[in-house]
């Protein structure tokens, strides 16, 4: 029975999905988007947010901290000097996760694990998206532009009536 075992295993050993979590959350650091399954990238996702929380205040404790769980000094270093930085008035939810389809060849389930802060075509649409919102009704749209348009007709029709009658 699972009583209390509420981690996904994937299917290995602790000290080899220890391996794994930890080369993925230096690959998500690093290159702040990756692809991989859906199941590892929710285990991935429980892993490194805790680190990235731990990175907002840079000691020397938090920095040993991280560091005995990612292994690798040039993410640790990125993870403070940059990430931290910008996520540092974030409360929560450093990392989204999208499904992108299934894999071709085993039909598992794929998606792409992002940081949150560094995808600027999201920051784009929601920026955008709000500046084309308008508040009034598609009743009172239609009959501002029937207007416009009927003033526009009449004044091409009044060169060629001119024309005719000088003929």
């Amino acid at each position: 029975m699972r009583h209390n075992n509420k981690f996904n295993h994937l299917g290995r050993t602790a000290s080899h999905r220890n391996a794994i979590l930890a080369n993925m959350a230096c690959s998500l650091i690093k290159h702040k988007r990756i692809t991989t399954t859906v199941a590892k990238a929710k285990a991935l996702k429980k892993f490194v947010e805790p680190l990235i929380t731990k990175a907002k205040d840079d000691t020397t404790n938090s920095r040993r901290v991280v560091f005995s769980n990612l292994q690798d000094k040039y993410a640790v270093t990125e993870l403070f000097k940059e990430i931290s930085v910008k996520i540092a008035d974030r409360p929560g939810g450093y990392t989204r996760i999208i499904k992108t389809g299934n894999r071709l060849g085993d039909n598992a389930e794929m998606c792409f694990i992002e940081l949150v802060d560094y995808n600027e075509n999201m920051a784009k649409e929601k920026v955008a998206k709000k500046a084309t919102r308008t508040r009034r009704s598609k009743k009172a749209a239609a009959t501002e532009a029937t207007p416009a348009a009927e003033t526009a007709a009449p004044v091409a029709e009044a060169p060629a009536a001119e024309e005719a009658k000088a003929e």
